[in-house]
């Protein structure tokens, strides 16, 4: 499972520094706030993912073992290389914004999710990790969130996909822990378009649920589990040279919005790469 990327100190906007004070925004409610990869390897996963996805890295106060990716000067994930230490899979794990992560992760249980971790304290908030009840693993974050950080939803080029059993169940169970649909003016609205459920924040498509994984399956791109997709400017070419570094090319196709490819990294890390995350 994903090892929480929290806000520190350094990473916000004015270095930690009170001469340089910028101001730290929370997260919209219920949506996306930042994906992170728990790696084994820091330094061969800011290779591999720099090399295709043209990001570039910053180190933060939580040790030699963290990173932050960007790309055009803006953050796009973290990498936390614990998977070998903390016994945890290599794979890449959405977080979702919650106003008090404890109630949350009881939201969770009392579902028939699973709190796998937490909830962890950082310096700007708390995070926990879960799993929901088909096992598709996701991370809940209760604090705030550095300049750049806010609008990362609206912004960021991720997009994030579930892949479920079944979406109307699933959209039930996330609407119930995120509180999506609520009636409260800053909620995520959820409706079904072109087969899947949509979720959005304002005016901003933010994640979507789509049946037909299989729970028993023993591939994990098959089984339940949340797609992280990241833009690229030519899927046919990135694939290619995800390939020529060492990582499978499990699918491609070209779907509604485009073309598109399915990964798995060197280490065995799941992405899909697209073109345009507006409408991925």
């Amino acid at each position: 499972m994903s090892q929480p990327y929290p806000v520190t100190d350094a990473d916000r906007p004015d270095g930690g520094r009170p001469d340089r004070a910028a101001p730290v925004k929370e997260a919209p409610r219920g949506a996306p706030c930042w994906v992170n990869l728990t790696a084994r390897d820091l330094e061969s996963a800011e290779k591999f993912y720099g090399t295709v996805l043209g990001w570039e890295f910053r180190s933060t106060t939580l040790g030699e073992d963290f990173a932050v990716a960007m790309k055009h000067g803006r953050p796009v994930a973290g990498i936390a290389a614990v998977a070998t230490d903390m016994q945890f899979a290599v794979v890449w794990t959405p977080y979702f914004a919650v106003p008090q992560v404890d109630e949350a992760a009881a939201r969770v249980r009392e579902r028939s999710g699973t709190v796998a971790l937490g909830p962890v304290s950082f310096a700007s908030g708390r995070a926990v990790v879960s799993a929901d009840r088909d096992g598709a693993v996701f991370g809940l974050w209760d604090g705030r969130l550095p300049g750049g950080w806010e609008t990362w939803h609206d912004n960021s080029p991720v997009v994030v996909r579930l892949r479920t059993r079944d979406a109307f169940e699933a959209a039930i169970f996330y609407g119930g822990v995120l509180q999506w649909a609520d009636g409260a003016p800053d909620s995520c609205t959820v409706s079904y378009e072109h087969e899947e459920v949509v979720v959005r924040s304002g005016e901003s498509i933010v994640a979507r649920l789509s049946s037909g994984a299989v729970d028993a399956a023993p591939d994990p791109a098959i089984r339940p589990h949340w797609e992280v997709h990241f833009a690229v400017d030519d899927v046919e070419a990135g694939a290619d040279l995800a390939h020529s570094l060492g990582a499978t090319v499990l699918d491609r196709g070209h779907g509604r919005t485009g073309p598109w490819a399915r990964l798995r990294d060197t280490d065995g890390g799941l992405f899909t790469i697209i073109t345009d995350p507006a409408r991925g």
